[in-house]
C-alpha cells in the first residue's frame, strides 16, 4: 500500500486494535475509560491511537456494550447457488448459536449502496456483519468504513483489514487441472468466470499455475458470466480448436453450455474432449455425461462464517477457521485422450 493510500484511508477501531495487539472491545474500553484494562495495555492502545491519528466515532465508543444477539448479513450479486447456499447455512448456524439474522441482498455493489446497507444494519443494533462478497467492489466499498461493529467477510481474496473465511479456490482449480494432466491431457483450455469475480480470478490462477508446473501452455482464458448461455458460446468457439483435448470450466452452469455446444459440433464428452466443472451443483451428477467437478462445501462455509463471528466477538482470533479445500468429484465427463483431434479433423 502506498503512502498516498495510507493517507487517504481513515483509521478505524480495528486498525487500532491490530496495531496495539488487542481486541476491538479492549480499544472501546480504553475509549470509554472503563476499568479492567491493564496499564501497559492501555498505554499500547493510546500509542496506537496517536500513531494512527484515530478519531473515534460514537459507534466505536458504544461497541463494548452492544449485546443484542442479532447479526447482520449482506449477500451481494445474483442469487447463484454458492452464495445462496452459504447464506442459508450461515442462518442455520446462527440459529443454533441463538442469534437472529437480519439480511440485506444487494445486486449493486457500488460504495454508496453498500455503505447504506451496512449502516442500516448497524441501526438495527447488530453485533457484527457478515459480508458474502462475490465481487471485489463489495469488499472495497466497506474497507476502512467506521461502523462500530466488526465485519467478517466470506471472500476468496484478502482485500483489506476485515476478518475473513473462505474456500481455497486456487487449490480447487489445481485439483481439477492436475486430474486432467494425470489423465494425459496437454492442451487444456479454460472458460473463466467474470473478471470482477474473486473466485474466478483464483481459479484462473490455479489453472495457470498447474499448467506452468508441468511446462504446458496456458492459452488466454475465455471469460464467461457464469451462465449456461455464455458457456455455450465459448463451447462453440472451442469446438473449432483442433489442439484442445480438455476444458476446465469455472462453474458447473457454464459447463452445461460447453458440453451442449460440443455435442452440437459432433464432439463427444469424454471421447473427444474431457470437461471438468466447479461447484458440484445438485444437477451436476445428472448431466449427460455426469460431470466431473470440484465440490465446494457451502454448508461448512456457512458454519465457518458463524464460527468467525463468535471468534471475533469472543476476542480470540485464534479461533478463526482456516480455509477449506474443495474436493474433486470424478464422474464420467473426463477420460484419457483417445485420439489426435488434429489428425481426425484436418
Amino acid at each position: 500500500m502506498s503512502d498516498r493510500d495510507d493517507k487517504a484511508r481513515v483509521a478505524t477501531i480495528f486498525d487500532v486494535a491490530r496495531l496495539a495487539g488487542v481486541s476491538h472491545q479492549t480499544v472501546s474500553r480504553v475509549l470509554n475509560d472503563l476499568p479492567n484494562v491493564r496499564p501497559a495495555t492501555r498505554a499500547r492502545v493510546e500509542q496506537a491511537i496517536k500513531q494512527l491519528r484515530y478519531v473515534p466515532s460514537p459507534a466505536a465508543r458504544a461497541l463494548v456494550t452492544r449485546r443484542t444477539r442479532t447479526l447482520g448479513l449482506i449477500v451481494t450479486g445474483a442469487p447463484d447457488y454458492g452464495p445462496s447456499s452459504t447464506a442459508l447455512h450461515f442462518n442455520e448456524a446462527a440459529r443454533d448459536a441463538r442469534y437472529s439474522v437480519i439480511t440485506a441482498s444487494m445486486l449493486e455493489t457500488d460504495a454508496p449502496s453498500m455503505r447504506s446497507a451496512a449502516e442500516l444494519l448497524v441501526r438495527q443494533n447488530v453485533e457484527a456483519i457478515v459480508l458474502i462478497a462475490a465481487q471485489r467492489a463489495a469488499l472495497d466499498a466497506l474497507d476502512g468504513v467506521e461502523l462500530g461493529v466488526p465485519i467478517i467477510a466470506v471472500a476468496s481474496e484478502d482485500r483489506g483489514g476485515m476478518h475473513r473465511v473462505w474456500l481455497d479456490q486456487y487449490a480447487g482449480a489445481r485439483l481439477a487441472v492436475d486430474h486432467l494432466i494425470a489423465l494425459g491431457h496437454r492442451e487444456i483450455r479454460h472458460v473463466a468466470g467474470p473478471a470482477n469475480a474473486m473466485d474466478a480470478a483464483e481459479r484462473v490462477r490455479g489453472w495457470s499455475a498447474a499448467l506452468g508446473e508441468h511446462g504446458l501452455p496456458a492459452r488466454e482464458p475465455l471469460v464467461g458470466d457464469w451462465s449456461p448461455g455464455s458457456g455455450y458460446e465459448h463451447g462453440r468457439a472451442l469446438a473449432a480448436d483442433r489442439e484442445m483435448t480438455a476444458i476446465f470450466v469455472s462453474n458447473d452452469q457454464m459447463s452445461l453450455g460447453v458440453m451442449h455446444a460440443l455435442a452440437e459440433a459432433g464432439l463427444s464428452v469424454p471421447g473427444d474432449v474431457s470437461v471438468v466443472g466447479f461447484d458440484d451443483i445438485p444437477e451436476a451428477a445428472f448431466f449427460a455425461p455426469p460431470l466431473t467437478t470440484v465440490r465446494q462445501d457451502f454448508d461448512a462455509l456457512g458454519r465457518d462464517a458463524m464460527a468467525g463471528v463468535l471468534a471475533v466477538l469472543g476476542d480470540d482470533d485464534r479461533l478463526m477457521p482456516p480455509p477449506s479445500v474443495p474436493d474433486l468429484v470424478v464422474r464420467t465427463s473426463t477420460a484419457a485422450p483417445t485420439r489426435d483431434r488434429v489428425a481426425v479433423t484436418s
